[in-house]
């Protein structure tokens, strides 16, 4: 089945990173990738840890997308496509039971990945194919084709953050 975290709330990604903890605990194997971050986050330090998880993710850190060159935005197109091809590949070989798309929203609307791709991974976490395969979208301003395939969807709103009284994000809490 499809989950899908939205919204502008806080936790979207902290609710997927707590189903892949409960799926590896059943020594299940995850697939965790995450787009648009190549920065240190503190669910990294931990995942990578944990036995059944394999990580994909850039390794370079390009920024907030409004400060990207057209270049960078290639190059991390190029990533993303790269994350999807290996992605598909473990579960098309059934060594995935679980996949985490964190913040997959925004290189789909931004147009840094190929939607092929990304369409196919979908496919596979369908009700009715032939894998058991978990898929868990995250990311705010998700497209209405992702809330349309979703067999969970859950809107994550903010009723009330510290970022509006000028409190940065915390190591720890907010990454």
């Amino acid at each position: 089945m499809i989950h899908l975290y939205t919204g502008n709330g806080k936790g979207k990604t902290t609710a997927a990173i707590g189903l892949c903890v409960r799926a590896a605990g059943w020594n299940q194997q995850v697939c965790f990738a995450q787009f648009m971050k190549g920065n240190d986050t503190g669910e990294l330090h931990i995942l990578e840890n944990l036995p059944g998880i394999t990580i994909f993710r850039s390794e370079k850190n390009f920024g907030f997308y409004h400060s990207m060159s057209e270049l960078d935005k290639e190059e991390l197109a190029e990533i993303h496509n790269r994350v999807l091809d290996r992605i598909l590949k473990f579960v098309e070989s059934g060594n995935c039971r679980l996949v985490i798309l964190d913040e997959i929203t925004y290189p789909v609307n931004w147009g840094l990945l190929d939607m092929e791709k990304l369409n196919r991974l979908l496919a596979l976490g369908q009700q009715g194919t032939d894998k058991e395969t978990e898929i868990v979208l995250t990311g705010r301003g998700a497209q209405d084709f992702m809330r349309d395939i979703a067999d969970y969807v859950t809107e994550m709103e903010c009723m009330r953050h510290p970022y509006e009284k000028g409190i940065a994000a915390r190591k720890g809490i907010e990454f």
